[in-house]
């Protein structure tokens, strides 16, 4: 089973973390969370909990937007990683799909995802051979491989980008809100496509996604930030079933669905943190 994180070797293990930005404004606010080698953990919140910046923390990407992890440790395969380049976390097998997307969209999709290559020494036949890989995963990449990347969909910007992200063949791919701006039929290709990569190429994710519906139905653990806390986690399943959870996030209680509304004196409310 993969729904508790301590039944398996842990990949990532994140302790204690705050980030500030600026010197002065604090985003996270004591963070830990693990990810198991071969799992897929959902990172979970409203917009402005936290997650962009928990991944960047994870990620070494602050620095550029003048943020610094000034508190805690992150570790990766016991080893402290947090001041090492992105580069050199690329190479040792984390690589973060950007929120957005963010594709070259001047280069073709082909070129896209050969760009996720520039780290590795395995020669151009391993680099084929993983390519390959890419067009069968994702099918409609191959019909576009030679369009400029700009002018493909939002969904097979997304495809893309995921894409990318295998080319550097990753032990752990950090995915940031694949959801966002895609239609419900394209959020489940795209998740089902990450199920299959976990299932089928023993890539272990962390997703953080605001689509909580869908992150739990693809997930096997998840953790709950508001405002820069984790403030829940535990087995998917059981967070889906979680009274609370229910109410607040999927928009279900008890007595049915709640309007918005109602949904949003959780702010006042705050069980889980009395």
């Amino acid at each position: 089973m993969l729904d508790d994180p301590k039944a398996r070797e842990t990949l990532l293990e994140v302790n204690n973390i705050e980030v500030i930005y600026n010197h002065v404004i604090l985003v996270l606010k004591g963070v830990s969370l693990n990810v198991p080698k071969g799992g897929i953990t959902a990172l979970l919140g409203g917009n402005g909990a936290g997650k962009t910046t928990t991944l960047k923390a994870i990620s070494n990407l602050l620095h550029n937007e003048r943020g610094e992890v000034t508190k805690g440790s992150v570790k990766y395969r016991g080893d402290a990683v947090q001041d090492l380049n992105p580069a050199a976390l690329v190479k040792r097998g984390v690589v973060q799909v950007m929120e957005g997307r963010h594709c070259f969209g001047h280069l073709t999709v082909e070129e896209n995802l050969l760009t996720g290559a520039y780290t590795r020494r395995d020669g151009s036949a391993a680099i084929a051979r993983d390519l390959e890989l890419v067009y069968e995963y994702f099918p409609r990449l191959r019909e576009r491989r030679k369009s400029q990347a700009g002018y493909t969909s939002g969904g097979e910007q997304q495809m893309c980008a995921i894409g990318r992200a295998l080319m550097s063949k990753p032990e752990m791919i950090l995915l940031d809100e694949p959801s966002m701006g895609l239609a419900p039929q394209l959020v489940e290709e795209i998740f089902g496509i990450v199920k299959k990569l976990n299932e089928e190429e023993g890539v272990s994710f962390l997703l953080a996604e605001q689509n909580t519906n869908a992150a739990l139905r693809f997930s096997h653990y998840g953790y709950i930030l508001e405002n820069g806390r984790v403030v829940m986690d535990g087995p998917a399943d059981d967070l889906r079933e979680n009274p609370d959870v229910k109410e607040f996030y999927l928009g279900v209680s008890e007595e049915g669905r709640k309007s918005f509304r109602d949904v949003r004196s959780y702010r006042r409310r705050k069980r889980w943190l009395s």
